[in-house]
C-alpha cells in the first residue's frame, strides 16, 4: 500500500490502524463533479493542507480542499501522535549549512506548532486526547552529552522549555531500566492524531469550507495565472493552488517528486492494559522517543494501550511483518510486556528532504507547496500552514525566508536515492549500536 498511493490503487479507506478504529464521527464528503470555481484551492487534507485551510477561512478566503481519499488519509491520520519540538535537522546543523541569520529565525519558529495545536484544540473544542510533555531518552553517557549540547544550544536562542533528567529521574517517568538518562520537553505532548485532523477539518467546515474527498488530482497545470485541478470526475480552477500532497502527492506534480522521498514507518498498538500497568510502563504519561539514528518512540492511548512504534523503510515500501519488526524492540524496553497481544499494526509514508529542513516555495505565480518534514511533520506541517496562510493574504516575510533556502537534491538521484540512503542508514545505524 505504501509505494503504491491511493489515485493509482483506488484505495481510499482508512488504513487498519488503532486511529482508524478509535476515530470520532465524521461525515461522508462528496468528491469532486463537474467544472468548479474557487478562490483558493488546497491539494490534500492532511495537517499542511487542513492548517493552510483553517487560518485561510479564518481571515474570511473561500477554500476548497481537494482530498484524494479521506480526511487524515495519509502520515496526518496514521502517525506516532507526538509533538516534538524542532525540525528534523538540527539548529546547529542549520547554522552551518544556512548561516546564523537562518539559524535565528528556524529557532523563532520551532515550538510555533505546538502551540497552534493547543490553541486549535482549545479554539474549536476538539477532543483528540492532548497530553503535555515529550521525552527524549539517551542509552550512553555520549547520548546523553548530545542532549546536554542540545538543550544549552537551545537555551541560548532563548528557548528555556527543556530540563536533563539522570538514570534515577528518568525511571519517574518511564517504568524501564534500560537508559542512561533523558531530557524533557515540558512543552510538547501527544494527541490522537486522526482525531486533530478531524476536529480541524470540522472546524474548517464551520466557517465555510469544502472539503472533496476521494478524488485523487490526476493534473494539476500550475503556471498559469488561475491554476487548475483535475479529478478523474471533475475540475478546480481557482485564483491561488497550494499543493499539500506531501509524501502522497506521487508523480502529479513532476517538478515536486525529485525533491523528497518518501520514507515508511511503523506502529502498532496493543491491547488495552488497565490503569495499573500502564501506569507501572509510563507513571506521567508523557511520549516517548530515544535519539538514535533509527529510532523508537512510544507513548499510551486514552484507552491504556502502548502504541510502539520505530524503523524506517527508504522508499516507502511496507514490511512483511510490522508486529514481527517491532515487537523485540519494545520487549527490550518492556520485558513484562513479552508475549502481550498486539490488536493493531500499520505503516504509513512521510517525506524525507535530503536536508532534513522542510520544503516551501511557489511554481508559477499563483501555486504554493509545503512538503519533505522529514519526520516531524505534527509540528512543522501546523506552522508552514500557517506560514503559507500568511503569504496568500499577502504578508510574505517569513514565507521568503523559507521559499530562499537551497533545497538539495537526493544524491543518485530518483534511481539510487534509496540504496544511497540505505547505506547512510546502515552507518548511523552501527554508531548507535557501538554506543558512538
Amino acid at each position: 500500500m505504501a509505494t503504491e498511493t491511493f489515485a493509482r490503487t483506488g484505495q481510499t479507506d482508512h488504513t487498519t490502524s488503532y486511529y482508524a478504529a478509535s476515530a470520532n464521527a465524521a461525515p461522508e464528503r462528496p468528491p469532486l463533479q463537474g467544472d468548479r470555481h474557487i478562490d483558493i484551492c488546497v491539494v490534500g487534507a492532511g495537517y499542511s493542507g487542513l492548517s493552510t485551510a483553517l487560518h485561510l477561512a479564518e481571515k474570511g478566503y473561500r477554500v476548497a480542499i481537494i482530498e484524494g481519499a479521506k480526511v487524515g488519509w495519509g502520515a496526518s491520520g496514521r502517525n506516532g501522535g507526538q509533538i516534538v519540538n524542532g525540525l528534523n535537522a538540527s539548529l546547529q546543523t542549520i547554522k552551518k549549512r544556512y548561516g546564523q541569520d537562518t539559524a535565528n529565525f528556524a529557532a523563532s519558529l520551532v515550538q510555533e506548532g505546538g502551540e497552534i495545536i493547543r490553541e486549535r484544540v482549545t479554539t474549536y473544542n476538539i477532543n483528540c486526547d492532548l497530553k503535555p510533555g515529550n521525552i527524549f531518552t539517551a542509552f550512553t553517557p555520549a547520548h546523553m552529552k548530545e542532549l546536554e549540547a542540545r538543550r544549552a544550544l537551545w537555551a541560548s536562542y532563548g528557548i528555556e522549555n527543556q530540563d536533563m533528567l539522570d538514570k534515577s529521574e528518568l525511571r519517574e517517568h518511564i517504568g524501564s531500566d534500560l537508559y542512561e538518562g533523558g531530557m524533557i520537553d515540558h512543552t510538547g505532548g501527544h494527541i490522537h492524531p486522526l482525531n486533530l485532523c478531524l476536529g480541524e477539518a470540522a472546524a474548517f467546515e464551520r466557517l465555510g469550507g469544502v472539503i472533496y474527498e476521494q478524488s485523487p488530482v490526476i493534473h494539476c497545470d500550475t503556471e498559469t495565472a488561475r491554476p487548475m485541478v483535475k479529478t478523474a470526475n471533475g475540475t478546480m480552477t481557482c485564483g491561488t493552488l497550494v499543493l499539500c500532497g506531501n509524501a502522497y502527492l506521487g508523480q502529479v506534480v513532476p517538478t515536486l517528486t525529485a525533491r523528497v522521498m518518501p520514507v515508511s514507518t511503523q506502529m502498532m498498538a496493543t491491547e488495552p492494559l488497565g490503569s495499573d500497568r500502564a501506569k507501572a510502563l509510563l507513571p506521567t504519561d508523557k511520549c516517548i522517543e530515544d535519539v538514535r539514528y533509527i529510532l523508537d518512540y512510544f507513548r499510551l492511548s486514552a484507552d491504556k494501550r502502548l502504541i510502539f512504534g520505530g524503523g524506517t523503510v527508504y522508499g516507502g515500501t511496507d514490511p512483511a511483518n510490522v508486529e514481527a519488526k517491532l515487537r523485540p524492540a519494545m520487549e527490550k524496553v518492556y520485558p513484562s510486556l513479552k508475549g502481550v497481544k498486539i490488536d493493531f499494526a500499520w505503516s504509513g509514508n512521510f517525506a524525507l528532504s535530503f536536508s532534513r529542513v522542510p520544503q516551501l516555495g511557489r511554481l508559477g505565480t499563483n501555486t504554493y507547496f509545503a512538503h519533505g518534514y522529514s519526520g516531524h511533520g505534527v509540528t512543522g506541517s501546523h506552522t508552514f500552514g500557517k506560514i503559507l496562510a500568511q503569504a496568500i493574504d499577502g504578508d510574505r516575510t517569513r514565507f521568503d525566508v523559507f521559499a530562499g533556502v537551497k533545497w538539495y537534491p537526493f544524491p543518485g538521484g530518483r534511481i539510487f536515492r534509496v540504496p544511497y540512503s540505505m547505506a547512510g542508514s546502515w552507518y548511523y545505524a552501527m554508531r548507535d549500536r557501538l554506543g558512538l
